[in-house]
């Protein structure tokens, strides 16, 4: 038979049979055959500033990174991530043994994961969850244990009692992620501390992505979890440049946590791409060095764009939930009448020529999911106002 041995074994690793081909692709593709506006894919319409898109055509103009660079990153950007930890928040890290480059936050986490997780091992996420979440920790072969952000007075909001009675003598890791893709939430400080002390208690390990960090909206304020007590020695936390600067395709991410654990990382990470991004990675060193002028503008102008799409959906009849961080607004479909999210967003390019995800790819428990639809606002104000026009159709 077509696709199959002739043992009749599957020819894909029964780990991943669970996974085809992600919605991001099946939406593009949506988007592309309809003309319809992709609020899908969470990646901007526009490059980030010139300033660094020249600092890589320097780079590659002078031979820099044009060949393998450093296995664990080149000098200079390690040093500028290891400068903008501190400088941002207080954390030191040695920018020799506890800085590693990869191909991308992806990247970090799959080789997080596939470091410190064996078969047999409990790894606890957040669902919804970034899909590459499941994927990763079913390669690894570990075994995902959800526990759900669940709206509540206009957000989505974690049960620290559920997380607790979560944790079992299997449990070998935590997975955050704050701000959280796609709710829009970001951890207080209070359930950060909560969170720590429950990793410390049960002597957890913790992978936390933190590539929105510097898109934090109105009183909210991202506080990295290695900051809290007993909690740097057992913490990986990952970072990225491309939600940051805009160059999402240049895909440079990195890790930061004690020689011990990026020691590990970089054990798994290295037969998975070795090394990339050469000469992007002198482009992001210059990057993080730029005033905080840029990370404050940045957020000023995402906040606008959040404001002006949360306010067109609210119009069209959706219940909005107005995030406290990243760039994506998790909507509830019910008030138009709808309760099938997969079925809404596969007739939304045809109904209003506008294109989202169903937030129910993201969950285990699917019917959890099932009313929620995530829209992307990383995109040029115009485009914004033309979705929002469209939107409006919905509402009769």
């Amino acid at each position: 038979m077509a696709g199959m041995t002739s043992s009749s074994r599957p020819l894909l690793n029964r780990r991943l049979a669970e996974f085809g081909t992600t919605i991001f692709a099946e939406m593009s593709a949506l988007a592309l055959h309809t003309g319809s506006i992709n609020l899908g894919q969470g990646f901007p319409d526009t490059d980030g500033p010139e300033e660094v898109r020249e600092a890589a055509v320097r780079a590659l103009r002078d031979g820099r990174g044009n060949q393998y660079p450093p296995g664990p990153g080149v000098p200079e950007l390690r040093t500028a991530i290891a400068a903008h930890q501190e400088r941002r928040y207080g954390l030191s890290y040695d920018p020799d043994t506890e800085v590693l480059v990869t191909a991308g936050a992806t990247e970090a986490i799959a080789a997080a994961l596939l470091a410190l997780v064996e078969p047999g091992d409990e790894v606890i996420a957040f669902e919804p969850y970034y899909d590459s979440y499941a994927a990763c920790i079913a390669m690894a072969g570990g075994t995902r244990v959800p526990v759900t952000l669940r709206p509540h007075e206009g957000s989505f909001r974690l049960d620290l009692d559920e997380l607790r009675a979560a944790v079992t003598d299997r449990t070998r890791l935590l997975l955050i992620n704050t701000p959280h893709n796609p709710t829009g939430t970001v951890l207080t400080r209070e359930e950060l501390a909560a969170i720590a002390e429950l990793a410390v208690e049960r002597d957890l390990l913790v992978v936390t992505d933190e590539v929105y960090e510097h898109l934090v909206f109105d009183d909210a304020e991202h506080l990295p979890l290695a900051t809290f007590p007993g909690m740097r020695e057992r913490t990986v936390s990952i970072g990225s440049a491309g939600k940051t600067f805009s160059f999402t395709g240049w895909k440079v991410g990195w890790v930061t946590s004690t020689p011990a654990l990026v020691t590990a990382v970089r054990s798994a990470k290295q037969y998975l791409t070795y090394v990339s991004s050469g000469p992007f990675q002198y482009a992001v060193a210059e990057a993080l060095a730029l005033p905080d002028g840029y990370f404050a503008a940045f957020r000023d102008d995402m906040l606008v764009k959040r404001d002006l799409l949360a306010g067109g959906l609210t119009e069209a009849g959706f219940e909005v939930f107005k995030p406290a961080g990243t760039y994506f607004i998790t909507t509830d479909i019910r008030p138009l009448g709808e309760t099938d999210g997969f079925a809404f967003c596969r007739a939304l390019p045809e109904r209003a020529g506008v294109v989202a995800i169903p937030n129910a790819v993201f969950y285990d428990h699917r019917e959890a999911g099932a009313p929620f639809v995530r829209f992307a606002f990383c995109k040029q104000t115009e485009v914004l106002e033309e979705a929002v026009k469209r939107l409006k159709s919905l509402a009769g």
